[in-house]
């Protein structure tokens, strides 16, 4: 296993439209900025843990939680601003050979899962890492099917999986990053990129308050499973 020096970034603007203030929102017992936060620290995997955000009020907040705070220039501080912009600025200030981006609108991210992206950075040489769901389903794409020809009905155990980009986790190269971005290319799928795929449970993305729901459901259904007989028809 190489050693890297891999630092965890946590983006969390302010202005949020589609979930106002969502990272600062409360979920169950706390804000939700505070879930990577958490994660990052008990996982031990990173020299540094960064909040990546405009706000000095939350990045003071942040601070108090663990984390260091990395004000983000004001223009990159709205709705335009890619991953893209925002992590190359990052990656302009700070000396590391790798990022860890950890989203906090994945807050059902289990520790274990988060341990096991970072042990598989560590033991390949990839450019760019992303966290996907691979779902055992009939896929179409613009009408096209995918994985399947339809000259007969297979057990989705038997299907090829699709997967998808869930941004729970993502791992860049600081050399490979900048040099993709300065020579005008989009360094976010760039270089030698893999994917690593993580339980449907820690996949919610929060988007809008159906995912916000959703992602609360989980914790509190992770939290009643300790505590809930598993019950049966009689037959």
């Amino acid at each position: 296993m190489k050693k890297y020096k891999i630092l965890a970034m946590i983006p969390a603007r302010m202005g949020s439209r589609r979930i106002p203030k969502k990272n600062i929102r409360y979920m169950l017992d706390k804000p939700l900025i505070q879930y990577p936060i958490d994660l990052a620290i008990e996982s031990e995997m990173f020299d540094e843990i960064w909040v990546n955000t405009e706000s000095e009020e939350l990045g003071n907040a942040c601070i108090k939680m663990g984390a260091k705070f990395h004000k983000r220039p004001a223009e990159l501080s709205g709705d335009k601003a890619t991953n893209r912009d925002f992590v190359y600025e990052f990656f302009k200030t700070h000396d590391c050979d790798y990022i860890v981006m950890i989203n906090p609108t994945s807050p059902t991210l289990r520790l274990d899962t988060l341990k096991q992206f970072v042990e598989y950075l560590q033991n390949n040489e990839f450019d760019t890492i992303m966290s996907v769901n691979s779902i055992k389903a009939e896929g179409f794409y613009l009408g096209e099917k995918l994985n399947f020809d339809g000259k007969d009905k297979i057990p989705s155990e038997n299907l090829y999986p699709l997967d998808y980009i869930v941004w729970a986790m993502t791992a860049w190269k600081r050399e490979t990053f900048i040099k993709l971005q300065e020579s005008g290319e989009c360094p976010v799928f760039g270089g030698n990129m893999a994917t690593f795929s993580i339980p449907k449970d820690e996949a919610p993305d929060l988007d809008n308050e159906e995912d916000w729901a959703i992602a609360e459901a989980v914790l509190k259904a992770r939290i009643e499973k300790n505590t809930t007989e598993i019950r049966y028809l009689d037959v």
